[in-house]
């Protein structure tokens, strides 16, 4: 068969196939050309998913005639010199527009600044219209209706007009938190209307807009620099998880990314702080030199490569950890919403029911309690002797009574409650604690101090496990030698295409070692680091905590309730369990006050 030049309208439909997969891609690309002319101001309007009508508007720079005539064609791009390694912008492909007019009704209508009037060019299934003259503001109005009507069996891959909906809103999610000067609404008949409003350079005020105010009150900041590469933003402590991954966003250079390396170090970072089958929120910005990082792995610009992996992820995992060990360790608010809706009363009946405004019982007011009794019925009353429940009355063993002090945020204890659970008082409010919980974290955090300042020992192998893996996976192994000693596993070279196993770490007992050794080499490949051994330690350590902290059950003295709230003050980590739970729930006095109509 002999070898042809493809047509340009079916090279275009191919690579529409690659840049363009649903109503969403076409989405991401067109705002990103809006924000790299410079839009301030965006809006979004879609209807059937993005598969009927695709319209993006912006008050960029604005095209003129000559421009739009070469917008349209593959490979035209402002974007980009002769250097594809120093890539500052979005876009830089010159795909985006000739695909998506490849397979649609494409658009577009443009005027640059000064201009008396605008232009517009369309392109109808790879067909170009001619430039002609148009009435617009500056700035750019791209038009996309009936995408993949030139190529019908992509239809039947498209999922439902509410799935497509919901992936544009997404896209635009994502590109509000990188952009946070930007005022973005989407809009259109198959959706309600979603509007960010600039919020300039506070980037927490629109993280907030598109996570909700309990990211911002739940949120540690991150910003961390290594080596030229700098990390900044927010993650949640980890008592504010979530069910799944869809709150995690990350960014390389202001570009939304995807990137497997990046959620690897995220889920590294919180290990041992959040129960299985949860996920951490967080928000996290690299800047690189855009020398190390190649954003061109893809078309859809979504996957990037690292020049040196092991420092991305090395800076992730420290940043975070560090971060939460300065002020990460505090419960999230969603715990004490938890309590609030728990203490609750149910509404009143619809026929008479109790009414804090009308009731002749109602609660007096703050202020008014602080004076003595409100009302004149009630002032015989002032006199007596009033219920106390003060810790004195109770038996010999009930708690010393001690004022919570400013320098101790878990406050002093007040009481134990069914044999598990330490009440204290802070200065503005109270806290409950979990002992079990508590201290089983207290433990494992002295533990994997242990491990960690001295090497783990070591159980020589009677017969040492010889494993047969590709010479490329011995390499790396035995590069890695010296630090896998540290952790209490022997290796060394058995020939060019074989590991000998000698040694194995004695407080992992009998185990697999060969299965072990190919998990770190598949880890090696991957990431060019190996955690697995030490990610086992931390388990098995976390293991002997559980059954060797304080049970419930357990009552506790006065100085012993204390003594742990004063140590969980001092141990990073402390919020939660070892399972991700929480140790310890804040109410604030005016939750209290909430509760009984105070306020």
């Amino acid at each position: 068969m002999p070898i042809k030049q493809l047509s340009e309208t079916l090279i275009n439909q191919i690579a529409a196939g690659e840049v363009i997969e649903r109503p969403a891609s076409a989405a991401k690309e067109l705002i990103e050309n809006a924000l790299d002319a410079g839009a301030t101001r965006i809006e979004i309007a879609t209807a059937g998913g993005g598969k009927t009508l695709l319209r993006v508007i912006d008050n960029g720079c604005g095209m003129g005639p000559d421009d739009l005539e070469l917008a349209v064609r593959r490979h035209c791009t402002s974007k980009l010199d002769d250097n594809l390694l120093d890539i500052r912008t979005l876009g830089f492909r010159g795909e985006a527009l000739p695909s998506i007019g490849s397979v649609a009704r494409l658009t577009i209508a443009s005027r640059p600044a000064g201009a008396s009037h605008g232009a517009e060019i369309g392109v109808i299934g790879g067909k170009l219209q001619p430039v002609k003259p148009a009435a617009v503001n500056q700035g750019t109005v791209v038009e996309v209706r009936d995408l993949f009507f030139a190529t019908p069996a992509r239809l039947n891959f498209m999922k439902t007009e509410r799935a497509e909906a919901s992936a544009i809103s997404d896209v635009v999610r994502r590109m509000a938190i990188a952009f946070p000067g930007v005022r973005f609404v989407l809009s259109g008949s198959d959706r309600t209307t979603l509007e960010f409003p600039s919020t300039g350079d506070d980037r927490l005020a629109r993280i907030a807009q598109v996570l909700g105010r309990e990211f911002r009150d739940n949120a540690i900041e991150i910003d961390a620099e290594r080596e030229g590469a700098r990390l900044t933003g927010f993650a949640g402590v980890p008592t504010f998880n979530r069910g799944n991954s869809l709150q995690q966003y990350a960014f390389v250079n202001g570009r939304p990314v995807q990137d497997k390396l990046i959620w690897s170090a995220l889920r590294a970072a919180y290990a041992e702080t959040i129960p299985q089958g949860r996920y951490p929120v967080a928000v996290l910005s690299l800047t690189v030199d855009p020398d190390v990082v190649d954003v061109n792995v893809h078309p859809a610009k979504s996957d990037v490569r690292f020049r040196d992996p092991g420092l991305i992820r090395g800076l992730i995992i420290g940043a975070i950890r560090q971060a939460m060990a300065q002020g990460g360790d505090r419960a999230s608010t969603t715990g004490a919403s938890g309590l609030m809706r728990a203490f609750r009363p149910e509404p009143p009946r619809p026929n008479g029911g109790w009414s804090a405004s009308s009731s002749p019982y109602r609660p007096m007011a703050f202020d008014a309690a602080r004076r003595g009794f409100g009302e004149a019925p009630q002032a015989a009353f002032a006199e007596m002797a009033t219920p106390s429940a003060h810790a004195s009355t109770f038996e010999p063993e009930a708690i010393a009574v001690s004022q919570p002090e400013k320098s101790h945020p878990l406050g002093a204890a007040r009481a134990q409650l069914h044999e598990n659970y330490i009440v204290a008082q802070t200065e503005d409010g109270l806290v409950i604690v979990d002992q079990h919980a508590a201290h089983e974290r207290l433990v494992f955090e002295e533990l994997r101090k242990g491990l960690n300042s001295r090497p783990i020992p070591a159980q020589a192998l009677l017969i040492p496990e010889i494993i047969d893996l590709p010479e490329d996976d011995c390499n790396r192994l035995i590069s890695h030698a010296a630090e896998f000693s540290q952790l209490g596993l022997g290796i060394e070279r058995f020939g060019p295409g074989a590991i000998a196993i000698r040694e194995t770490p004695s407080m992992l007992g009998e185990m697999d070692a060969v299965g072990l050794v190919r998990q770190l080499a598949d880890e090696l490949a991957e990431w060019d680091t190996a955690n697995g051994l030490a990610s086992r330690l931390d388990y098995l350590a976390a293991t002997m905590a559980c059954h060797g902290s304080v049970r419930s059950g357990r009552r506790l003295r006065p100085e012993e309730m204390n003594a742990l709230l004063r140590q969980m003050e001092a141990t990073p980590g402390s919020g939660q369990c070892n399972h991700g739970r929480p140790t310890y729930i804040e109410l604030k006095l005016s939750d209290i006050e909430r509760l009984f109509g105070r306020s």
